[in-house]
């Protein structure tokens, strides 16, 4: 959307460039919380929440108040007990949630110079946004259970390897990299304090060399770097490691400007623009034929190293001490593969034997952990996909076994959140399965279904795939059956689907009309941003306008342009405007309503599109009455002639 913008040469109004100031001050914010969370230490972090011993709380409360101030991220300290609450760190997540929806919803997306395709994926962005606010994860009782069995032993105590592993996974210290920065973050916190560790601390470093040892003990070949030293010693002393230490800054000319990460095999495309070799070719087997960051349409899809830029960050990398990139093997270009350990690798192996054992106990408990592997981060997804565990998991789709036919269709909806993946789970034939999922699965199960719908109906060749596949019907069956949250996944992908306008009579023809209208009337209204948006993109089709209109939508639009919220009063004015396209009954029925009062203030004081719709509405409706008046003259001047005494035919005869 900024790229439209900036190469936008159309004027914005000061009111957008506000909303888009806002939205760059929140997602300054959510950046500078999301580095709290990865900057930090790992291991506090999960202390502060599973363990939450005082002690520990007020010796990082100085530590943790001044980085958080000095990110403009405010955090209420209890001033009686000096103790910070876990609770405001959550509660923090679920504001900045919230106000990246707010800053999303108040800007005009009308009013911009952006494509269309970009205006829907805003929406889809807001709509994931809209379902996360106030959602919290359940507590991980197995890492509470491991993590103080080894937080309250002695230093010298044997520990479970198996423990140790759990923990290394789930808090992501895997690698020599990770492992330094959670040393140099315990080394800040201890700094922090004037150099004096105290008891929870020292038991946070004793955790952390366990999993080091760990972790080096499993795979020999993680050497860890020179600099870098055991930040405490076992006396509680301050290390004595360089405590400055930073990693260097990449700089952004040497970036992939897809990934962002430093670029190993830079390759140049027609545009003259650079990238990572890796990442446009995956961009160009998606199909696109534009450059990513002019979008400008590519002449051809030749790409060209570029030896210049690659020895200058061989250079860069040598001045800095960093390792610099392995040049490729040989021409051929392959594909990104993940980062994932050999121990993990093998994990994955193991699990994907499992899942052809034929044994459904054995296929029960890897496809579990491999929805949980994949839920946990990109690298995982990667590997699990290039162990071919897809075509295996699709197959799972259509097992008896409930429990197991669950885990199959959420470690899909998992392994789709990487874009690669998306075309080899439609491609492996994953959509019948995941439809007959929605159809006869659990509760669970089918809300899972229709969330992988929405995630695969992201690449607009997947809508048209999903909507012949049959899914349709069975989304608007959860949509009226479902949780609350699977009304509202159901909501997303259909929303998603119906983009599409083959799907639209699709799913009108599945009674999706007479669904979404229960939705706007129900108590609670806990549906209605949904509802309201899926109407609007089924109002522009006949059978759809057809449909709304037999539904006696009328009042329900009506009471909504009067006390709706600003999104929802212009969805709802979207939908009356097509219902009144030459129809004067619904034009009259809302008049009699009481519509014009409500819809002057929406021209007045509506989003830019709710004062378009509104305007729009209220030219339809002058039209009208003013239709109606000349009617009623014409009438009134037919009755009077008709009441005139007509001569009789005497006086007709005497005239003549």
């Amino acid at each position: 959307m900024f790229e439209e913008i900036k190469e936008s040469k159309e004027a914005i109004s000061e009111e957008t460039v506000n909303a888009l100031v806002s939205l760059k001050e929140t997602l300054a914010s959510a950046k500078e919380l999301l580095r709290f969370g990865s900057e930090g230490s790992k291991i506090y972090l999960v202390c502060l929440f599973y363990v939450g011993e005082n002690s520990l709380l007020i010796l990082v409360q100085k530590w943790l108040k001044e980085f958080l101030l000095c990110q403009q991220i405010q955090l209420t300290i209890c001033q009686s007990s000096e103790v910070l609450e876990r609770d405001e760190i959550m509660k923090k997540f679920n504001e900045v949630t919230a106000q990246l929806e707010q800053a999303l919803s108040a800007i005009s997306y009308e009013k911009l110079d952006i494509s269309d395709e970009v205006k829907e994926q805003v929406e889809l962005v807001l709509a994931q946004f809209r379902r996360a606010k106030g959602r919290v994860d359940a507590p991980d009782v197995e890492l509470y259970e491991d993590l103080l069995s080894l937080y309250n032993k002695n230093n010298d105590a044997t520990t479970d390897p198996a423990v140790l592993r759990r923990l290394a996974e789930k808090l992501q210290l895997m690698g020599i990299t990770d492992l330094t920065q959670e040393s140099l973050a315990l080394h800040e916190m201890v700094a922090s304090t004037g150099g004096d560790p105290g008891e929870s601390i020292e038991k946070m470093s004793m955790l952390l060399k366990k999993i080091k040892d760990f972790v080096q003990t499993d795979n020999p070949n993680l050497d860890a770097p020179s600099k870098e030293k055991n930040p405490y010693s076992s006396q509680g002393g301050q290390a004595s490691s360089d405590r400055n230490h930073k990693a260097p800054v990449i700089p952004d000319d040497f970036r992939c400007p897809i990934s962002l990460e430093l670029m190993k095999d830079p390759v140049i495309v027609s545009t003259g623009q650079t990238y990572e070799r890796s990442c446009i070719e995956k961009w160009l087997e998606a199909g696109h034929g534009t450059c990513p960051k002019t979008q400008q349409t590519l002449t051809s899809n030749a790409l060209t190293p570029n030896y210049v830029l690659r020895s200058l960050i061989a250079q860069w990398c040598e001045a800095n001490g960093i390792e610099p990139p392995k040049r490729p093997s040989s021409s051929r270009p392959s594909k990104t593969s993940s980062a994932c350990s050999p121990a993990e690798r093998t994990k994955i192996e193991i699990l994907l034997r499992k899942l052809t054992s034929g044994n459904p106990e054995d296929q029960r408990s890897a496809a579990g952990e491999i929805r949980l592997l994949a839920k946990r981060n990109a690298d995982n997804r990667v590997a699990i996909a290039e162990a071919g565990a897809i075509p295996l998991l699709v197959g799972l789709l259509s097992t008896p076994d409930s429990r197991t036919q669950e885990h199959a269709v959420t470690a899909l909806l998992n392994l789709s959140i990487c874009e690669d993946n998306k075309g080899s789970i439609v491609s492996s034939g994953a959509v019948p399965g995941i439809v007959h999922v929605l159809k006869k699965g659990s509760m669970e199960a089918r809300e899972n279904a229709a969330a992988t719908l929405f995630s695969l109906s992201v690449i607009d060749e997947n809508k048209v795939t999903i909507g012949a596949s049959g899914a349709i019907p069975p989304l608007v069956t959860l949509l009226s059956e479902g949780t609350q949250r699977g009304k509202k996944d159901a909501a997303t992908a259909l929303f998603n689907l119906c983009i599409y306008q083959g799907n639209k009579g699709k799913a009108v023809r599945a009674g999706v009309v007479p669904t979404l209208m229960h939705l706007l009337t129900e108590p609670g209204g806990g549906m209605v941003d949904e509802a309201l948006a899926i109407l609007a993109i089924l109002s522009s089709h006949p059978e759809g306008k057809a449909a709304i209109g037999a539904a006696e939508a009328v009042p329900v639009l009506v009471e909504v342009i009067g006390n709706g919220s600003p999104r929802n009063r212009e969805n709802a004015a979207a939908v009356l405007v097509h219902l009144c396209a030459g129809d004067q009954q619904h034009l009259a029925e809302a008049r009699e309503l009481g519509v014009m009062a409500p819809l002057v203030d929406l021209a007045q004081n509506g989003t830019d599109r709710g004062k378009r719709k509104a305007a729009q509405l209220l030219e339809r409706m002058s039209r009208f009455i003013e239709q109606q008046k000349q009617t009623q003259v014409q009438a009134d001047s037919q009755s009077q002639i008709q009441q005139q005494p007509r001569p009789s035919s005497m006086a007709n005869a005497v005239d003549s």
